[in-house]
Formats: structure tokens, C-alpha cells, sequence
């Protein structure tokens, strides 16, 4: 069971999406993980891995990709294909879920990292490489929490697939990352062959 799962109290679909709403209501960004991947991709395609209600997907469709996504909470995806029908929703484990197609992006907002299942973060990784096209980047946002996966393990489950990091930032609004005291992380990866 993924750790988000265990967490039958936190607010789920509608309730969810409150949340942002409200933040645009008070006249606050609630796009910057967009801004951020339009930023390392101008055009192209996106998996949005661990898609919640759709916030970031809809808005990179908004933007022009072409975007899918995957969730395995049904309450979640329901309020995503509820807010945007055209796109391409799937309910769906990250360690092994096939969707037949290549990203330009696989992006993990929201702390999809630490609330996959325990022990699933190699699969997740590794599954989520295979998705990326030739020169895609996976992007991942998390807290850093001494009792859920580190910075370190991550970056090696990413080696262990071919991944090497590119670039990584310490908010989605690239403020520089400093590993002394970093509470969050952004990070993309992208092949070890394709580095500078």
C-alpha cells in the first residue's frame, strides 16, 4: 500500500483541488511547476506521474503538450476527468504501469517520491525511465524527510538506470539547491549517453 493511501484522512478529489483554488483565488501562482518544465521543454509530450487531479497535466495540455496521466487514488483521476475529459487518464501503479508511448517529460510533482509504497521506489524509477523518449528528462519534486527516501538514494536509483543529474533546484521557482539544511528538492535526470 502506498504511503498516500495510508493517509484516508488527507482530502481527496474536489476537496483536494480546494486548496488551489483558493491560492488563485488570492491572486497567488499555482503554476510554477509548469513554468518550470515549459522552462527545460518548449513543446512535446508529458507523463504526469502521480497526477492527483490533474492541476499540472491540464496545464501543460493548456500549454500545448501533449500529456497523460497517472494515478493510482480513483478519487483523484475521477475530479481530473472531470475538469479535462479530452485528456488521457489512467488509473495505475508507477512500478508497473505501460502506457505504449515515449515523454519528452516525466514529471513528479506534489511528492509523488516519498508516498510511493516502501520499497517500490527502485521499480517506480526504473518503470518511469523506460517511458522517457531518447532525450527526455524525468523531473522529479520532493521533501526531504530523514524518514523517507534521500536525496542520495534517489540519485542512485536514477544511476542504476542510466540517469544522471542535469540540474536541480532547492523550489519549482529554481532557487538554488544547497544540500546543507535543503528541505525540498527539484532534480531532472536524463540519460548518462545525452550529458554535457
Amino acid at each position: 500500500m502506498s504511503r498516500w493511501a495510508e493517509h484516508s484522512s488527507a482530502p481527496r478529489g474536489d476537496d483536494y483541488d480546494e486548496r488551489w483554488r483558493a491560492l488563485a483565488a488570492a491572486g497567488q501562482s499555482v503554476h510554477g511547476e509548469a513554468d518550470l518544465l515549459c522552462t527545460l521543454r518548449g513543446s512535446g509530450s508529458m507523463l504526469d506521474a502521480g497526477c492527483g487531479t490533474g492541476r499540472v497535466a491540464i496545464e501543460m495540455a493548456r500549454r500545448g503538450f501533449s500529456v497523460a496521466g497517472v494515478d493510482l487514488d480513483e478519487a483523484m483521476l475521477s475530479t481530473a476527468r472531470t475538469k479535462a475529459p479530452e485528456l488521457e487518464w489512467q488509473l495505475g501503479d508507477l512500478a508497473d504501469v505501460e502506457l505504449q508511448r515515449r515523454f519528452d517529460l516525466v514529471a513528479l510533482p506534489g511528492n509523488v517520491m516519498i508516498f510511493l509504497a516502501p520499497g517500490t521506489e527502485a521499480l517506480v524509477v526504473a518503470n518511469l525511465e523506460r517511458h522517457l523518449a531518447a532525450d527526455g528528462l524525468l523531473v522529479a519534486g520532493f521533501q526531504l524527510r530523514r524518514s523517507r527516501l534521500s536525496l542520495d538514494r534517489y540519485d542512485q536509483l536514477c544511476a542504476d538506470v542510466g540517469l544522471v543529474v542535469d540540474q536541480r533546484w532547492a523550489t519549482w521557482d529554481q532557487e538554488p539547491f544547497n544540500a546543507d539544511g535543503a528541505e525540498y528538492v527539484v532534480s531532472v535526470h536524463r540519460r548518462a549517453t545525452l550529458s554535457g
